[in-house]
């Protein structure tokens, strides 16, 4: 019985044994796989790096303003008596625009005048008396001011229907009529706006580091999105003395031919400053920058050593910081950290790590055009 036991035992412990055995080959093989999995590289798209000109400008978003721009308004209380423009209408300075009624001025007019003819006529009878010496000299000096009185009358009743005629102070373009005729206006109500748009300013700010670049003088380009095709040329002829606390940006003003009034006041329009001559760097589009607190970076595929097999070699990504200054469209400039020739990771470096495997589908490419012109979809 006790050999039977024993024997029993001796067979469950090398059935044990045995499949302990065959479990730790499993581990081990398992481990041994996992110890040489690599994962699959991944697919993405590249650009061979080369140098462009690439023009020494500063972009910036401005604003249209007029060079004179005005309200004109009623100067003295009265009824429109009549309305010589329409809205939207170019005027030239000195123009009437609205005649208010003068009827009751006219009337005081005509009183005031012949009471000054009166006045001349004693002034000129009187002046003939005191030759003769018939008349005294006080009495001459009454005349005489009276005359003159009587003069001042008549030019102050007609100051007040000159200025019940209201016209354009300088030539421009109206805008919308805001009065209608037999309207009673007060003193200083609003009739309509006035701006002259040719020239036109241009308002815009730059970075304090970049002033010390936009001087007067310096020439630009303006150009506006609803305004496709045309391109504006003007210089700097302003610089403001101070530079903003809130925005750290000075305030620059540009003047600019706009014969035809395509540009109006309060246009956002884009600014481009040519601050020097073009520079022959390195361009790569836009996608192929990884933007990083720590710094910028790109990657650059290039052939790199297996370490697990000594000798063999696969295509793979290294990071490589550059540094970049401004962008065009769908490119920037790279200034620093890449040389001509370099092959660029231009999509999918999300998901790269340094030394990450990598295969090139360049079937479709990012976008990579200095002067893009998108599509509505």
């Amino acid at each position: 019985m006790l050999k039977r036991m024993l024997l029993m035992l001796a067979v469950v412990i090398a059935l044990v044994a045995g499949l302990g055995f065959v479990k730790y080959r499993q581990i081990s093989a398992a481990i041994a796989q996992g110890a040489n999995y690599a994962p699959p590289p991944d697919a993405v798209t590249t650009i061979v790096a080369a140098r462009q000109n690439w023009p020494s400008t500063l972009d910036i978003i401005g604003t249209a303003a007029a060079i004179q721009g005005v309200t004109v308004s009623a100067d003295l209380p009265g009824t429109v008596a009549r309305i010589n423009f329409e809205s939207g209408q170019a005027v030239h300075a000195g123009e009437v625009l609205v005649e208010l009624d003068t009827r009751q001025e006219k009337a005081q007019l005509a009183a005031a005048i012949a009471q000054r003819d009166l006045a001349r006529i004693n002034f000129n009878r009187t002046q003939e008396l005191v030759k003769q010496g018939v008349m005294a000299q006080t009495e001459f000096d009454n005349t005489s001011a009276s005359q003159k009185s009587a003069e001042a009358q008549v030019g102050e009743i007609q100051a007040t229907i000159d200025r019940k005629t209201i016209r354009a102070p300088f030539t421009g373009v109206l805008g919308l009529r805001q009065i209608n005729l037999g309207q009673y206006l007060a003193a200083g109500q609003a009739i309509v706006p006035l701006q002259k748009v040719n020239p036109i300013y241009v308002n815009f700010g730059v970075p304090q580091q970049n002033a010390p670049l936009v001087q007067s003088g310096r020439v630009l380009r303006v150009t506006s999105d609803d305004l496709p095709g045309a391109t504006f040329t003007g210089k700097v002829t302003a610089v403001d003395s101070v530079i903003s606390e809130a925005t750290r940006n000075i305030q620059i003003q540009a003047t600019l031919p706009n014969p035809q009034g395509k540009l109006r006041p309060g246009m956002f329009v884009q600014v481009q400053v040519v601050l020097g001559a073009s520079r022959n760097i390195i361009t790569l589009p836009a996608s192929s920058i990884n933007y990083a607190p720590y710094g910028d970076s790109v990657f650059v595929v290039t052939d790199l050593a297996d370490p697990k097999v000594k000798g063999k070699t696969y295509r793979g990504v290294r990071q490589q910081f550059v540094k970049v200054d401004g962008s065009r469209g769908d490119q920037v400039a790279v200034v620093s950290g890449i040389n001509p020739g370099d092959e660029v990771v231009t999509s999918g470096v999300f998901k790269l790590r340094n030394g990450a495997a990598v295969v090139i589908n360049n079937k479709i490419q990012p976008p990579n055009n200095p002067k893009p012109n998108p599509q509505d979809t």
